[in-house]
């Protein structure tokens, strides 16, 4: 179907606004490449999430798709468990509907990245419970340039500073989509009012005690003095076609060096050494996702003070995201420190 006669299926919402059928019929485009029959939809209240739901129920209704939504409640704050029916209510009367999950598991420190993390979890086996291999999440271009300056900001290096790729893999069996990366927050919000009449706003946005409010607050002062989101997007681009390369290399070496027996994972720790940094990073953080799972990258600082550590004579084991270091003849071995 043509851009041309996609148009006519477009509810007034966005066919009388440019910018919002453009988006769309982008929208539509990026899932028609999947070719997938059911997605799941991560949710929030925010408007970049309602603005997903509102694009994924517009394309449901010119393909044969199945989308399932789903909220995370965390029980972080207050007023969380009200606020997760308020959607789930505004969602039903345009006939969406919308499943809640209750976060039991405690969290305390590291509040956003362990909320993070739990949610993919949670998220992840909902797809595998009703065989969906792809979450979509509303992740835009503000989005994108925040990761920019928050993993600069921590001294990131290429693989950090390409920031997020719009389709990865989260495991084997599930991926993760954001086909909202190139499109302003300004937009979304405009299409989850003219959809819904409202959206929720994150009281925890606003919070200066996290660095990605501290980044997001200087959206302004740098677009003012004439840095604009949509150059430094343009650069991230560019950033991450040489990510590709350097992943391809890095993938190399991961398969050469590592290996899995029983619950262990086994580095050639002779190969190892003769690696550089970058290598040396990727092959330690590519050990504790095989092990443990994780979708995410530790950050650098945590992964250069474990490589300081094995240069020492005397060392013995250390732990690192849930895994125990330590040595075993000429390999270098990781277990879950649970186990």
């Amino acid at each position: 179907m043509s851009k041309k006669n996609s148009s006519v299926n477009l509810n007034n919402k966005f066919k009388d606004n440019k910018d919002l059928s453009q988006i769309f019929l982008n929208f539509k485009d990026k899932l028609d490449t999947q070719k997938k029959d059911k997605y799941v939809v991560a949710v929030s209240g925010g408007p970049d999430s309602l603005s997903l739901v509102a694009l994924t129920k517009e394309y449901s209704l010119i393909r044969k798709t199945k989308f399932y939504y789903v909220l995370i409640d965390h029980n972080i704050r207050k007023n969380s468990k009200q606020e997760a029916r308020q959607v789930k209510k505004l969602l039903k009367k345009k006939n969406i509907n919308l499943k809640i999950y209750l976060n039991t598991k405690k969290i305390t420190k590291n509040i956003q990245a362990e909320a993070r993390k739990t949610r993919y979890e949670i998220l992840v086996n909902f797809c595998k419970k009703k065989g969906a291999k792809i979450l979509l999440t509303a992740h835009n271009l503000e989005d994108q340039v925040e990761t920019f300056f928050m993993r600069l900001s921590r001294g990131s290096g290429l693989r950090g500073l390409s920031a997020m790729k719009s389709l990865s893999k989260i495991n084997s069996k599930v991926s993760l989509y954001r086909p909202l990366l190139d499109t302003k927050k300004k937009f979304l919000a405009k299409i989850a009012k003219n959809t819904f009449g409202k959206y929720f706003k994150d009281p925890s946005n606003k919070s200066e005690k996290y660095l990605r409010t501290k980044v997001r607050n200087l959206k302004k002062p740098l677009e003012k003095s004439g840095i604009k989101y949509e150059q430094i997007f343009k650069s991230i681009q560019n950033l991450s076609l040489s990510k590709t390369t350097l992943e391809e290399y890095l993938n190399k070496i991961s398969k050469e060096l590592i290996k899995k027996k029983n619950k262990e994972i086994v580095i050639n720790f002779n190969k190892y050494k003769e690696l550089s940094n970058v290598s040396k990073m990727a092959v330690i953080n590519d050990s504790i996702k095989r092990l443990k799972k994780n979708y995410y990258d530790l950050r650098s600082k945590k992964i250069n003070n474990l490589m300081k550590s094995l240069e020492k004579l005397e060392f013995k084991k250390t732990t690192l995201g849930g895994c125990v270091f330590f040595k075993k003849g000429d390999n270098l071995c990781l277990k879950d420190e649970k186990l």
